[in-house]
């Protein structure tokens, strides 16, 4: 499939840094109108799934509920046509003190200058006590 707009690995920075700046608006326009976001955790084999800009804009923006001071250090994207990947390292403290530190990385796949699928997996962990 062609993408009329490349993506390139600086569209991908400016992602990473919108994630770590916790700025939902900007997350939202790299992405399409009819996104999907298939997180690295749920029932189904894909995760959880949220389809559509409103179920997208809630997820991300859920995470840093969950995790208040979340990051993601580390960032390496790679860009190959209308795909791509975002390795990372994130860490963030659980309101019950738990520490987390993971490796992942985002599987893209893009659409017109813009984020049609972002498909996430991490290394799963145990939660480290605070302290």
């Amino acid at each position: 499939m062609a993408n009329a707009t490349p993506v390139t690995t600086e569209f991908l920075h400016a992602f990473a840094d919108a994630w770590n700046r916790h700025d939902v608006d900007a997350l939202m326009s790299c992405m399409t109108d009819d996104c999907v976001f298939e997180s690295s955790a749920g029932p189904d084999d894909c995760g959880t799934r949220y389809a559509g800009r409103d179920a997208v804009r809630s997820a991300f923006a859920e995470v840093w509920m969950v995790f208040p001071d979340a990051q993601w250090g580390n960032a390496r994207h790679f860009v190959h046509g209308d795909r791509g990947v975002s390795e990372w390292t994130f860490t963030g403290t659980r309101a019950d003190g738990g520490r987390v530190e993971v490796h992942g990385c985002d599987v893209f796949t893009f659409r017109d200058g813009r984020i049609a699928l972002k498909d996430s997996y991490r290394k799963n962990r145990p939660v480290r006590a605070a302290g």
